[in-house]
């Protein structure tokens, strides 16, 4: 049994090998390690999902401000008054 990479990080640093020592031998703190990697997984899963509806909003955003320009255009090009 190995230790996740999740814990491989900069805050446990200093920490490393009693993290890898506790890690195979206590239930409790290995438990505690195991939910944190999991809830760490989980955020960059949602972190990339954000990212990438985030940029199809701003696509959306963008065609719709193209749209309201191309829509006004027409009207007063058309010699559609504003009422």
């Amino acid at each position: 049994m190995s230790v996740p990479k999740e814990l491989y990080n900069l805050k446990f640093s200093e920490y490393l090998e009693s993290l890898k020592v506790l890690y195979l031998v206590d239930d409790n703190f290995k438990t505690i390690c195991d939910d944190y990697c999991s809830n760490m997984l989980k955020t960059e899963k949602y972190k990339k999902k954000f990212e990438k509806y985030f940029q199809y909003k701003l696509e959306a955003e963008n065609l719709a401000k193209e749209l309201e320009e191309e829509i006004l255009i027409y009207l007063i090009r058309n010699g559609w008054d504003k009422k």
